[in-house]
């Protein structure tokens, strides 16, 4: 089919594509940083609401702040990956519907002041958390997302002003084949999915 990826594109980003328990001690560039985060802002969001924003903690004192936040089972590896991303979401990200959604400029009042308005954000920014982590892949590096942390805690240290929350945790860096665990089974088409 034209226009798709090859076999082994689709193995780099799903098939063979595992979550990493630990890293190599290899940096990750910045650069690639940002340019992992050029790739996944095209995913799409609904209206275009992209609420998540990342935290790309990197630096000792950053991570220091971070490690009281981890749970004990994932603050030893977190502390050794090269990148820890916090990714958050904004709860006031309708403010920037007028330059994100501008082909309807009434956008902004379908979420401002609405009771599922973090509901929108929370599954939209999992949704760009997800892109991320294949953007990641996309361009080499690998990924070990989490849920074990005290997302309060992380909030009060790194988005004080209450704005921003935290969704989920994913370490990035290139992948130690060491510490991955053997692959877990996924359901099929028939156990997952319903056409109607």
């Amino acid at each position: 089919m034209p226009g798709t990826l090859d076999e082994k594109g689709l193995d780099v980003i799903f098939r063979t594509a595992r979550t990493y328990n630990g890293f190599t001690p290899a940096a990750v560039a910045e650069s690639l940083l940002h340019a992992v985060y050029d790739l996944a802002k095209w995913g799409p969001t609904s209206a275009n609401t992209t609420p998540a924003r990342f935290l790309f903690i990197v630096s000792p004192e950053a991570k220091a702040n971070l490690a009281p936040a981890m749970s004990e089972g994932n603050r030893k590896k977190t502390l050794a990956a090269p990148v820890n991303v916090v990714i958050g979401y904004d709860t006031q990200f309708y403010e920037l519907l007028p330059e994100l959604y501008p082909r309807d400029l009434t956008a902004r009042s379908w979420f401002e002041g609405k009771p599922d308005v973090e509901t929108v954000a929370l599954r939209n920014s999992a949704l760009q958390g997800a892109y991320l982590m294949i953007a990641a892949r996309a361009l080499g590096l690998d990924c070990g997302p989490m849920s074990g942390f005290d997302a309060a805690l992380v909030n009060k240290t790194f988005w004080p002003e209450g704005r921003i929350k935290a969704n989920f945790m994913c370490n990035i860096g290139y992948g130690d084949e060491t510490r991955v665990y053997p692959r877990n089974p996924r359901l099929p088409f028939e156990r997952a999915c319903e056409v109607v």
